[in-house]
Formats: C-alpha cells, sequence, structure tokens
C-alpha cells in the first residue's frame, strides 16, 4: 500500500500530490475529486483513494483555516494564501469524494481493514468529512 501511517499525508501517493497542488493549486484538487467521482470507474484504486483523501484535506484546511493537518510547510503557506471563497464550490465534490474512498467500491478500506490502524484511519477519514461539513 505504501503507506507509513494513517494520516492523509502518511504515503507516497499524497506526498507527490502536495506537488501538484503548490504548481496548479485548485485545479489539482478539483482534479483529484473528478477522479474520485468518476461515474465510468466501477472501483477506486488506492492510489486515487490517497490522492482524494490529500486534497480533501487540503480544501479542509482553506475552509477552517486549521493547517494542523499539513505536514508539509510550503503546502500550509499555499493553504493561508488562498481565499476560502474561492475554493468553498468544491466542498460537495470533497465530501462526495469521501464518501467514496470510505465506499466498498473503494480499494483503501479493503487495505485498511487487515491493518492493527484500521480503526484509526476510519476516525481520521470520518474526521475529515465533520470538517467538511
Amino acid at each position: 500500500m505504501n503507506a507509513w501511517g494513517t494520516g492523509p499525508f502518511e504515503n507516497e501517493s499524497a506526498a507527490a500530490f502536495i506537488q501538484e497542488v503548490l504548481q496548479d493549486g485548485a485545479f489539482a484538487l478539483a482534479e483529484a475529486f473528478d477522479v474520485a467521482l468518476d461515474p465510468d470507474n466501477d472501483w477506486l484504486g488506492a492510489e486515487e483513494g490517497h490522492r482524494a483523501i490529500a486534497a480533501a484535506e487540503i480544501l479542509a484546511a482553506v475552509l477552517t483555516g486549521d493547517t494542523t493537518a499539513l505536514t508539509d510547510a510550503a503546502l500550509r503557506s499555499w493553504v493561508q494564501g488562498t481565499d476560502p471563497a474561492e475554493l468553498a464550490p468544491l466542498r460537495d465534490l470533497a465530501t462526495g469524494a469521501v464518501d467514496r474512498v470510505l465506499s466498498p467500491s473503494s480499494e483503501l478500506p479493503d487495505l485498511w481493514e487487515e491493518s492493527e490502524t484500521a480503526d484509526t484511519w476510519r476516525a481520521d477519514v470520518e474526521r475529515l468529512r465533520v470538517a467538511l461539513g
């Protein structure tokens, strides 16, 4: 699974996604949500799921101003310099993407189910859902 922790940025896919956000901004977030919500995909792979969770965490940080979950200083700076009103329209997409990650048609719950930290991972994703409103 290329993960080293249960946090939203504690895997290779999400760590790489940070660079996309720093380069492409809101477009990278929207793209991650669109991929997760693509109705033509019956199955959401782990990499896409990790990216959707990371994008949702970044959006939540922009909307709430709470950057404690962000592990990258450059990303925190980007978030602090981003107008929440500009990204607010992505909230529903983010919530839908998180729901899709938690669904039976997603690889991540299956991968985490086999882990001793499955409850911690699921609780963190549920915390993210609440943060998104």
